[in-house]
């Protein structure tokens, strides 16, 4: 092979290798301590001038069940006690021998709360019921909980079925008239009005033919999913002396303990060297049990498809190879941890993303930004957007911290099927808004509005399309369930960044994973950007968002590398990746010195931005964000 093509093979190998891993580099994370973006919020109107709540008086048929719900997920418990207080003969049926899912067979103990401004718990209603029944603590005794899910249960119109598995749906045309499920090693049909499905993958959804996306691939990175993690039991741990050693001695860093929970650890976690790169030890969260052991939820999983049972059985072996090693690292170098012991795993792996399943309205990560509202609210929502890291090349990032954002009743309306909601982390979201919206309290108040819509397109024989489209359906199903115990308080965020001239910019950036505010929700809009994050910015958003473009990159990336520099960009450097791109490089010599102008002669560079950069020659984060979306629409034109 000549030199020369060598080299340029292992140029191109390195610059692809950089894209990978540049996530974290070439983006700012907000791990700086920033105060956060001017934000208001305004409660609209108390009860949102609902109707009085109406009795719904179901039609009683005892030759089906009024409603079905697929999976007793906290999610699922939440769709199930809503339905039987609304009327309705209910059936809710677990491949487990109980109820809890996740929470206590995948120990999943530690709850991500949403929490409004004012402390106000905004997921209240069956979760609320719930959290005060594990003694309203943030980490619960698993045991305790599955106790609780079982009395929330106990009423008299429903039926619990355990050790029951989903086989298919029973269809008429396109409409779910009930599931087979495998009971006793036998077939069984179960045939209902309406079905709810709270499997964590819509797997009822899937099977009866609604369209679906899996991980990331709606912003261009297909097979890309959240790490699973295997939560992990320890004994040995002195909890009173570790809130000594956390609270009083400090000699743990940056983390966080009271009674029950513990998180942090990063400055000692981070030095854990796994044996594979397809585990990562990251922060430490700790749920303490009532029988004095603790649980771990930490080690992150890669590659683990949750849709194939070879490939979580796979997943479990490797993480249960990893835990003596961690825990020998845990005794030479956390602080009270000299004595603790492996006590045993979670029965199941705690699979973070799989389906995101198409509705009539999909969430995505601008409305949890920037804190939207909608007529149809069924849930509101304020926990951080964490999407955990998809391979071992990104360490999982924070795109933002909303105030508070709803989930509208569309969400949780499928595509292409009647007769059917689903509630939990595979409603209808896009990866990103995901990293918010997938936590369980938000999935139980979408559970509550997942009984009532139920209860009422019976008792109202209205299809939960039609539903979906009148306003006057969706205040009476909101009615119900703020008379049961819901919150759904009209709200307005004023967000200071909305006014910016660059905002469409952003909105884009944000909606392909372009930019990471953090916490803080630092846009940078008024800072100069550096060469590599605009380079990256561009390049990925051609990546992701137009995979028919790709030979953009393939053709221009040996020439466009030096910009991999970490650096201010000027105005004529952006010019040239931005002419680059669009096909002009032809002309770029004859403009030397000019290049900023012929980009905005181009239409590559708006009116704003052009003024803007010519201010100081350099360019903003703001400049970028809307050179990015121009770039976009001029190559789409």
């Amino acid at each position: 092979m000549p030199k020369k093509y060598f080299i340029i093979i292992i140029t191109l190998f390195i610059v692809s290798v950089l894209i990978i891993t540049a996530v974290g580099g070439y983006f700012y994370v907000g791990k700086y301590k920033k105060a956060p973006q001017k934000t208001s919020l305004k409660v609209i109107e108390e009860n949102g001038n609902l109707p009085n709540p109406i009795e719904l008086n179901l039609p009683k048929d005892e030759s089906q069940y009024d409603v079905i719900v697929v999976g007793a997920e906290p999610e699922g418990v939440a769709a199930a006690r809503s339905a039987a207080k609304n009327d309705a003969k209910v059936l809710i049926i677990d491949n487990h021998d109980g109820p809890g899912g996740l929470m206590t067979y995948g120990m999943l103990n530690t709850i991500d709360m949403s929490i409004g401004p004012d402390g106000t718990l905004l997921t209240q209603g069956t979760f609320k019921e719930f959290f005060k029944g594990i003694g309203s603590k943030n980490s619960f005794d698993v045991k305790k909980a599955k106790e609780v899910f079982l009395k929330l249960l106990s009423l008299p119109n429903i039926t619990q079925s355990y050790n029951t598995v989903f086989e298919k749906p029973i269809m008429n045309g396109n409409k779910i008239i009930g599931i087979t499920a495998l009971k006793d090693g036998k077939e069984v049909n179960y045939y209902g009005k309406r079905i709810i499905d709270a499997t964590q993958d819509a797997s009822v959804a899937a099977s009866a033919g609604v369209p679906y996306t899996i991980g990331a691939e709606d912003m261009g990175l297909k097979g890309k999913v959240q790490a699973s993690t295997l939560v992990f039991r320890l004994k040995g741990i002195d909890w009173d002396n570790l809130i000594k050693i956390i609270k009083y001695e400090k000699k743990i860093p940056e983390t966080y303990i009271n009674n029950t929970s513990a998180n942090g650890f990063l400055s000692i976690t981070k030095n854990y060297k796994p044996s594979t790169p397809m585990l990562r030890l990251r922060g430490l969260n700790l749920g303490r049990q009532d029988d004095g052991t603790v649980l771990v939820n930490a080690l992150l999983i890669y590659g683990v498809d949750g849709l194939n049972q070879s490939s979580i059985e796979k997943g479990i072996e490797l993480a249960k190879k990893e835990l003596p090693r961690i825990v020998q690292f845990f005794r030479e170098n956390i602080h009270g941890f000299e004595k603790v012991q492996l006590d045993g795993t979670a029965d199941e792996l705690y699979v973070r993303e799989t389906r995101h399943i198409k509705g009539y309205y999909t969430l995505d990560i601008n409305d949890v930004v920037f804190n939207r509202d909608f007529y149809d609210r069924i849930a509101i929502g304020s926990y951080p957007v964490d999407v955990q890291a998809t391979s071992p090349e990104d360490t999982g990032y924070v795109y933002g911290k909303p105030v508070e954002y709803a989930v509208p009743f569309r969400c949780i309306v499928p595509e292409k099927v009647d007769n059917l909601l689903v509630v939990g982390r595979s409603a209808s979201y896009s990866h990103l808004a995901a990293g918010s919206a997938r936590t369980i309290p938000i999935g139980m108040a979408e559970g509550d509005a997942a009984g009532v819509a139920s209860a009422y397109s019976i008792a109202k024989d209205k299809s939960f399309e039609d539903i979906a489209k009148n306003e006057e359906d969706i205040k009476n199903i909101q009615s119900i369930l703020v008379s049961q115990g819901a919150y759904l308080k009209p709200f307005k965020v004023e967000e200071a960044v909305e006014k910016s001239w660059a905002f469409d910019g952003l909105k884009f950036a944000l909606r392909w994973g372009l930019i990471v505010p953090g916490y803080t929700n630092d846009y940078k809009l008024d800072e100069n950007i550096k060469s590599i994050s605009f380079y990256y910015m561009t390049y990925k958003m051609i990546e992701r968002s137009m995979p028919s473009k790709q030979q953009l990159l393939s053709e221009n990336s040996q020439y466009l590398q030096k910009y991999i520099v970490d650096k201010p960009l000027t105005k004529e450097e952006s010019a040239d990746i931005l002419l680059t791109y669009a096909g002009y490089r032809n002309e770029e010599n004859v403009n030397s010195g000019d290049l900023f102008k012929l980009a905005y002669e181009k239409g590559l560079v708006s009116k704003e931005a052009y003024a803007d950069v010519l201010k100081s020659g350099y360019v903003k984060w703001q400049d970028a964000y809307d050179m990015t979306l121009t770039l976009y629409n001029y190559i789409n034109r």
